[in-house]
This record gives structure tokens, sequence and C-alpha cells, in this order.
């Protein structure tokens, strides 16, 4: 059989080079040789070209001592069969293995049979030999499937596909892309999209793994490149790199922004992008099943391209902070959930686009910061209220600027010097060294006592930390060994069911740090008693005296 014309059908069918594919028949071959004629005789195998056919030869080594009697021959037999050869010479004989060659074979039987140590006409494939070979054959041709396909889809991570949805695997989306099937995975989806089988799905390859079976491309739909490669596929002059797009910030499914450049100071890279009647960027809304887009001029001016992004809100001024990479933006007041956007999503796609952390202040609350500092500062000698408004005017409008602002720096400014700027950063300083409200270090004995009681039972809060203090319950004792639940109840204000709650768990606590137990409850209660019955003796006589 000449196999010329079925190597070449099968690499044309299935895209494998004709190599590969002599290899594996070779490899198969060779494979059901060894099963048949036993492994430890030296096969090779070779194909003919001309014939189409693979030919098997077994090698043996002349020696002058033979330990291996199918791989060596002595020097005595060779020259009984007619050779002559020295120690250390290789001869090759064919191995006739097909039916059709079984004249040929006898004949080979009957000359070197006994240096060959072989019937081949009485060994041709068996039908587990032949099995073998197949499987062969078939591993070899998938594994080069495989290596075909992944390396066409490795080039291509970052390209747009399209496929039919085949199948659902618990959540992810198995798409049919014609060579291979891809898998979309949950966390590359977008939220509120739907798909049965059969739909068209666009997306973008992310990644292509290897695997012991077929190489799984991974698709995304949720990657933000994705909407790089939508406009430059729907946009005419992004494909041409008139127009540029510089960066993208988006959360799949709700809203994305789109910062774009022109070359070309006659082309709008805005106009460009919406399309007539805004049909470019529709296509690509409708592709995202209705995800909303805010397409920004992208300008070399920071701060300009900030309030671009921030858009459609108004800044009235912008506080930049190189140093931290930060941008104060101000915003009159009725801008300011404009500005934020829904969920603070405004902002934080804006901070994406740009890449500086921003923060949104309404003028109201600037106005109320600035007379706070200007309080705070006015409070220390030396500092005048002339060379406040100074360092408001130059953007040192909060008590951190000041504090981080060095002593040369300040001093450049008209109206101060060494003295004045070590003053005023000194004071800053100070102020912000002060304990704020609700801190550890601001807190009374008091306030601590409260917390520690919300901490020892369970289900009280600050609220009813305070009124159970308020009310002479400072301890969970107190709360045990109170014989009237209701008046508990009452002097806290909650209902008699969440008195018992707070009651159980005042209990639960002395248990298990206090050692109570049912056995010694009242022993307990009455040493409480006294406790307390002597402190309010002690109260008493130290308010006589």
């Amino acid at each position: 059989m000449n196999l010329n014309h079925i190597i070449d059908q099968v690499g044309k069918d299935k895209g494998i080079d004709r190599e590969i594919l002599i290899e594996t028949l070779k490899s198969a071959i060779l494979t059901a040789a060894r099963r048949t004629y036993g492994s430890q005789r030296e096969i090779e195998a070779h194909y003919n070209e001309d014939n189409g056919e693979v030919e098997l030869y077994q090698i043996i080594t002349v020696e002058d001592f033979v330990e291996n009697p199918y791989r060596e021959v002595s020097v005595d037999e060779v020259e009984e069969a007619g050779f002559s050869a020295e120690p250390g010479d290789e001869l090759l004989f064919q191995i006739f293995y097909r039916e059709e060659d079984g004249e040929k074979a006898k004949l080979q039987d009957k000359r070197y049979g006994k240096l060959l140590k072989l019937d081949s006409y009485d060994l041709t494939f068996g039908r587990i030999a032949a099995q073998t070979a197949k499987q062969v054959i078939i591993q070899r041709v998938r594994e080069a499937e495989r290596d075909i396909i992944f390396n066409e889809f490795k080039d291509r991570i970052g390209d747009m596909v399209t496929g039919i949805v085949r199948r659902f695997e618990k959540g992810n989306i198995i798409i049919d892309l014609g060579r291979t099937d891809a898998i979309l995975p949950r966390r590359e989806q977008t939220p509120r999209e739907s798909y049965r089988p059969g739909d068209r799905v666009q997306a973008m390859i992310k990644e292509v793994q290897r695997s012991s079976r077929d190489p799984q491309v991974v698709l995304t739909r949720a990657d933000p490149q994705l909407l790089f490669q939508l406009f430059e596929a729907e946009v005419p002059e992004i494909h041409e790199g008139i127009v540029r797009l510089v960066a993208v910030a988006r959360e799949p499914g709700v809203r994305s922004k789109v910062a774009v450049y022109s070359r070309d100071s006659d082309v709008d890279p805005v106009g460009a992008c919406v399309g007539m009647r805004g049909s470019r960027v529709q296509a690509v809304v409708q592709e995202l099943r209705g995800e909303k887009i805010d397409i920004v001029p992208y300008v070399e001016d920071t701060a300009r391209f900030v309030c671009n992004a921030i858009s459609p809100a108004e800044v009235a001024k912008v506080l930049i902070d190189d140093l931290n990479m930060t941008m104060e933006l101000i915003v009159p007041d009725d801008q300011l959930s404009l500005a934020i956007g829904r969920g603070g999503q405004n902002v934080r796609l804006a901070a994406q686009l740009t890449g500086w952390n921003l923060d949104i202040i309404s003028e109201t609350r600037l106005r109320a910061m600035m007379a706070e500092t200007r309080a705070n500062l006015l409070e220390f000698d030396g500092i005048a209220e002339d060379m406040i408004d100074t360092l408001f005017m130059l953007g040192y409008n909060k008590l951190e600027h000041i504090s981080q602002a060095e002593v040369p720096e300040l001093a450049q400014i008209p109206g101060f010097n060494s003295e004045c700027a070590e003053a005023i950063i000194q004071a800053a300083q100070e102020i912000l060294d002060r304990p704020k409200p609700g801190t550890p270090e601001a807190l009374t004995e008091e306030d601590h006592a409260k917390i520690r009681l919300s901490e020892q039972i369970k289900g009280v809060g600050q609220k009813i930390a305070d009124t159970m203090w308020n009310a002479g319950y400072r301890t969970p004792a107190d709360i045990v060994f109170e014989e009237d639940t209701q008046a508990f109840a009452d002097a806290v204000g909650v209902p008699f069911k969440k008195a018992r709650q707070l009651w159980h768990a005042a209990k639960d606590y002395m248990r298990q740090n206090e050692g109570l137990t049912d056995e010694n409850f009242e022993e307990k209660k009455a040493e409480f008693k006294q406790a307390l019955e002597q402190g309010d003796s002690e109260d008493a006589a130290g308010e006589e005296e």
C-alpha cells in the first residue's frame, strides 16, 4: 500500500506537517514490531518515499564475545553466513512484516534465519500489535493537532474572535471557535449578560493554556482591552493610527471611560469615536449589551485631563499634590453628587483612567475646612491672619499641606522668613498631633468602661451601653443579679424579650470569666449585694466627712 496519498490527504485535512505524519507512522510500526519480534532486538524504521512504505531493519553488531544474541553476533557466525566483517561492524537486515512480502520473508529466513534468530515469515503483526500501532497513530496525530492549535492561538492573545455557544459547565461557557473549543469563565463574563446554545459571541483571547487534552483557549468579555478591539473595529481612524486610545477604565457591564487622542489637529477624536449620530459608539454599546461609555479627550495637561475625566461634572478648582499623585477637585455643591457618581462610580473610573488619586470636595466643605484651619492657626502667637490668607492663596489650605512643607519653601513666600515658616510648620504639626474625638487618647475612663461593657455582653451596642450605664447597670453582675427583669427592661428602654437576652448574655460572660455556676449562684449573688452595700456605706461616710 502506497502511503503517500494518505499522508498528503491527512496533512491537508488536519493541517499537520508531512514530516510529522511520517514520523508518526514510523513510530507506530516500530512499536508494533517490538511487540511482535521482541523488545530486546535493535530495530529501526525507515520511510521509503518512492514506494510509500515503512520499512523495518534489524541491526546486529559483530563482536568477539557475544553477550546479547539478539543484538550481537560472533565473527565465526558472520563468516559462516558468507559475510566478511570485523568486530565493531554493524550489519543491517530488512524485516519483511507484511503478508504480501511473504516470499521475501521466506527467502531471508532461509539465508539468514540462523543469524537473525528470527522467523519473520511466521511472525506477522497480530491483532494486539496492530491495535497498538493504531493507538500510537491516533495519539501522535492528536498531539500534533494540539501543538498546531496551541501555536496558532498563543500568537493571537489580545485578538477578537467570534464563536458559537455550545454548552455550559459550572457557570463557564464553552464556545466553538471552529478549530477548537474555547472557554469563557464566569469571572470573565460581564454582569447581566445571558446566552443560549447557538448564540453568537464576540470575545477577546486572554490566554492560551497547555493541557493534557486540547489546548485551553480562555476568552474574556470583561477585560478593559476588549474596548480597544471593539473601537478599532468600528472606527477607521483608530485602525489607521490617526486617533489613538490612550487609556480605558471599565466596570464591566455598567460603565466605562475611554481617553482618546488625535494625531491630526483637524480630526476630532471624540467625534470620530462617536460617529454620525452616535452610530459608532452605539455599535460598541450594543455589543456590550448596553454598557454606558464616556469618551474623554486626552490632553497632556494633567489637571485638564482629570477635569475631562470627571465629566459630566464641572470642576471649579484643582489642588495638586505631585508627590503623592493626589488631586483635590473642588466642585460646586450642586455638582458634588454628579462628580462622585452612583456608589462613587464616576470618581473611581476617573481615577483609574488618569492614574491619580482623586478626592472630591464641595465648595462649602472647602470653606469649612479653611475656616477650621484658620481658627486653629490663629491660636498660636506670631501667626498673623494675612500670613494664613497668603498660604491659602498658594494652595496651602490644609494643615497636612503646611506641616509637610519645608522651611526654605515657605521662607521664599513674600512676607515670610525662616522663623515665621518654622513657627507655622510647627504649629500645624502640633495641631495635627492633638488627640481627635473618638480616638483612644481622647476617650474618658467612662467611655472605656462603656466599651468594655459592650464587649463583655453580646448584643449590647454603643447606644444600649450608654443607656445601661446611665441606669446604673455598669457590669455584667449588675444585670445578672437584678431580681426584677421587667424593671431592668424599663430602665434600659428595651422590650422584655431583649432584656432576657441581655440577662443570659451577661450570665454566659460570668460563667466563662468569673466562675459563676448554678450551684454557687446564690452565694455569688450574696457576695455581690454585700460588696454593693459596703460600697454604698463608704460613699455615705465620705459624703458626711
